[in-house]
């Protein structure tokens, strides 16, 4: 069950449309939501390419951030039943913000892919791509809006998509996205996608090229369908948990070259809310081998984002 609630901001419209989905999940949990803001000391106004430190400017702007979070407080204590408070830190923003939301033991981390704070310094987009890979919790990412967003709105995730690979540690989403789906009454799609089979061209002798072709195509089909028969009955396998509690579940084979191509496919084709998939927070070659789904499905998902990183990775 969710208590502490950790949604970062920085200051524009862009950042704040993670809030009325931490509102949701608030209500239904009885969670606190904690805002906090990262200022970094060394914050300066760049002028004619040429930038400058100012002790003055940089009390001001610390101030204008504490009137800003403490502004949103006093609108979010009121339909948060478990509170709701504000911190101003400050430091590098991706550390401290990891080292915040362990210390205060918070279950769920929420902010948009990106954003837009003072003086047109992007930040959430390279923090959100950093946190991925460090939190101990699980990260929920949204697409932000122009608009400011209704905090008094009450988005549902009714469809939660987790894509599995056979792995243990993709299985490691389970718990969190069954947690999350519960608490909203979703159904869950679980999703393997396997990649076609591609043919070694080869002629048996005495074959010619009309027969060798057939050959070659039932081979072909025949183990793509044992691939296809494994990976249902693998998905089966893993929706007994999800039946054992009740809940609606859904199996889907996939065959695609690209995974994320699938995922984001099926998603948007079965009108997902919310894609729930694990990461292996490793850095390096690893990460462009096992993190490039993660990454792809990040970056073009039209829906929110679940990611969790396994603590042993």
């Amino acid at each position: 069950m969710y208590r502490k609630i950790v949604v970062p901001l920085d200051g524009s419209i862009f950042g704040e449309h993670a809030l009325p989905l931490a509102v949701s999940i608030a209500r239904r949990s009885g969670a606190a939501v904690h805002l906090v803001h990262v200022h970094s000391p060394l914050e300066a106004v760049y002028l004619e390419g040429a930038g400058y430190f100012d002790d003055a400017l940089d009390e001001h702007l610390k101030r204008q951030h504490r009137e800003y979070m403490d502004g949103l407080v006093k609108r979010l204590r009121s339909l948060c039943p478990g509170g709701a408070d504000a911190e101003l830190l400050e430091g590098a923003v991706a550390p401290v913000l990891e080292q915040h939301a362990s210390k205060i033991g918070a279950d769920l981390v929420i902010m948009t892919t990106h954003g837009r704070g003072p003086f047109k310094r992007f930040w959430l987009g390279s923090v959100a791509d950093e946190l991925v890979r460090s939190l101990p919790m699980p990260l929920l990412l949204v697409h932000p809006g122009d608009r400011p967003p209704d905090l008094a709105s009450d988005p549902v995730l009714k469809h939660v998509l987790v894509p599995l690979d056979g792995t243990p540690l993709a299985e490691s989403m389970l718990g969190p996205a069954m947690e999350l789906g519960t608490l909203m009454g979703a159904e869950f799609t679980l999703l393997r996608v396997i990649k076609p089979v591609m043919p070694v061209t080869y002629r048996p002798e005495g074959l010619g090229i009309d027969l060798e072709a057939q050959v070659l195509i039932e081979r072909v089909e025949r183990i793509q369908g044992e691939l296809r028969k494994k990976a249902e009955e693998y998905l089966f396998e893993v929706s007994k948990r999800f039946r054992d509690r009740l809940l609606k579940v859904h199996t889907k084979v996939e065959v695609e070259y690209n995974p994320a191509d699938a995922i984001l496919a099926h998603a948007k084709a079965a009108n997902v809310d919310l894609i729930a998939l694990e990461t292996h927070g490793r850095h390096g070659l690893r990460r462009l081998i096992l993190g490039s789904i993660t990454d792809k499905v990040i970056r073009a998902s039209h829906v929110a984002v679940m990611v969790h990183r396994p603590l042993n990775t």
